[in-house]
C-alpha cells in the first residue's frame, strides 16, 4: 500500500530491481507511478485501493501473501490501518511488513507515535506474522525546505539537538528484505542514516550547497506550532505532529543506529549525497 508514497514508492523500485512479483495498490491507478517509465508490465500490477473502502481492499488482497502497509499520518491512521490488517488477515496475507515511528509507545509525548503503538498491539493481538519498521526523519521531507531556503531561514524548535535522517530508498531496501528474506522478516528495526545533524548544522552545509546564506532560527514550540498553522497553512494536527516530534528529539538525543548496514550489507546514503544529489532543487 502507498505506491506512491515516499516509501512505499522506494520499496517498489527495489522490488522491482529484485525481479520479485509487486502489486502497487494506489487510489490513482490512471495516473503514472513516480519513477517508472512506459507501461506497467510484469512482475508489476497496479491495482485501486480505498482504505475506506472494504470491497476494494478484498479485492486488491486476492492471491498475495504479504503486505507492505505505509499510510499517511492522519487522525483516522489507527481505523484505517486496523481495518486493513483485519482484511488482510482474512483474505490470506500471512505477513506484514509495518512502517512505524520513533517511540511508538503507549505513553509516547507524540499522538501518532502512540497511534503506531496501538496499530502494533493489534497486530500483536492477532498472532500476524509481522515486521516493524521504526524510520526516523525522511531525507526526502527536507526539499519541503526549499521555499525558506530561498528566504534565507529554516524555523525550527530543537536547539541544537540532532536529528537522524534516513533516505527513503534505503527503508525501501529494507522493507524488500523483510518481504524476501526470512532472516529479517518478524523483526523489528529502528532506521537512520550515518550520522545526526542538528537544524543549525543542516542550515550550513545547504548554504555551502547553495551559496546562500541560510540561517536557523529557533523557535519556542508554541512560536512554531503557531508559525505552522498560520503561515505555513498545515492543519493543526500536523503542526502539533511536527512540533512534538521536534522536542522529542529534544528530550531524547538521537543517534543513528547499525541497522540498515546490517540487514543491507552496506552504508547507509548519507546526507551529504542526497542534498549534493538535490542541489538544483535548493538553488531555485
Amino acid at each position: 500500500m502507498g505506491a506512491t508514497g515516499a516509501t512505499g514508492n522506494a520499496l517498489l523500485h527495489s522490488l522491482l530491481a529484485l525481479g520479485a512479483p509487486v502489486r502497487a495498490l494506489t487510489r490513482t491507478p490512471h495516473k503514472p507511478i513516480p519513477g517508472l517509465a512506459g507501461a506497467h508490465r510484469p512482475p508489476l500490477e497496479v491495482q485501486y485501493v480505498d482504505a475506506t473502502d472494504p470491497r476494494s481492499l478484498r479485492t486488491a488482497f486476492e492471491g498475495a501473501s504479504q503486505l507492505f502497509l505505509a499510510m499517511a499520518n492522519s487522525p483516522a491512521q489507527v481505523e484505517l490501518e486496523t481495518r486493513v490488517i483485519d482484511i488482510a488477515a482474512g483474505s490470506g496475507v500471512e505477513h506484514i511488513v509495518k512502517i512505524s515511528a520513533p517511540a511508538a509507545e503507549p505513553d509516547s509525548p507524540v499522538a501518532v507515535s502512540r497511534g503506531h503503538h496501538a496499530v502494533e498491539e493489534h497486530l500483536r493481538t492477532l498472532g500476524m506474522n509481522h515486521t516493524v519498521l521504526y524510520p526516523y526523519a525522511f531525507m526526502q521531507n527536507l526539499l519541503r525546505l526549499a521555499p525558506a531556503v530561498a528566504q534565507g531561514a529554516i524555523l525550527g524548535a530543537m536547539g541544537e539537538a540532532p536529528c537522524n535522517y534516513i533516505d527513503c530508498r534505503d527503508i525501501g531496501d529494507v522493507a524488500a528484505a523483510a518481504l524476501t528474506r526470512s532472516d529479517i522478516a518478524g523483526g523489528a528495526y529502528t532506521l537512520t542514516g550515518p550520522e545526526a545533524v542538528s537544524h543549525r548544522e543542516l542550515a550550513r552545509r545547504i548554504s555551502t550547497l547553495t551559496g546562500r546564506q541560510v540561517r536557523y532560527v529557533d523557535l519556542t514550540p508554541d512560536e512554531l506550532r503557531d508559525n505552522l498553522i498560520h503561515r505555513a497553512h498545515l492543519p493543526a494536527w500536523l503542526a502539533a505532529h511536527v512540533t512534538e516530534i521536534q522536542q522529542l528529539a529534544v528530550a531524547r538525543p538521537e543517534t543513528p543506529t547499525g541497522a540498515v548496514s546490517c540487514i543491507l550489507g552496506r552504508p547507509p546514503r548519507t546526507l551529504d549525497a542526497f542534498l549534493h544529489e538535490n542541489r538544483d532543487h535548493f538553488r531555485r
